[in-house]
């Protein structure tokens, strides 16, 4: 087994871990995301996770109308913690997004 072969499963088991609801077409993205070459220096679980809030952030949030309003980086993302807590819940995630976590 390849090194990239060993790190696609590594990500399927992480996607399946922490996101056993989520449509198809969503955990695809996040795949893809998640293998990413800047993620890749990351354990398969932590870069699931980043490219989880990034995808559910841009795809399923006002975060992208609230830049485009003018507010900075830090702000938007916090007033669309709510929303993607919602998405992760609605997908029975096994782990939510802590408001007070600066690092996501």
């Amino acid at each position: 087994m390849n090194r990239s072969t060993g790190r696609q499963k590594s990500i399927a088991k992480a996607l399946t871990v922490l996101l056993p609801m989520a449509p198809y077409a969503d955990i695809e993205k996040i795949r893809t995301d998640a293998g990413a070459p800047h993620l890749k220096a990351l354990p398969a679980s932590i870069a699931v996770w980043l490219a989880t809030v990034a995808h559910i952030r841009h795809a399923h949030t006002d975060y992208e109308k609230l830049l485009a309003e003018g507010y900075d980086r830090d702000s938007a993302r916090f007033f669309v913690v709510d929303e993607i807590n919602a998405w992760l819940t609605k997908w029975r995630a096994t782990r939510l997004l802590d408001p007070d976590d600066d690092d996501v």
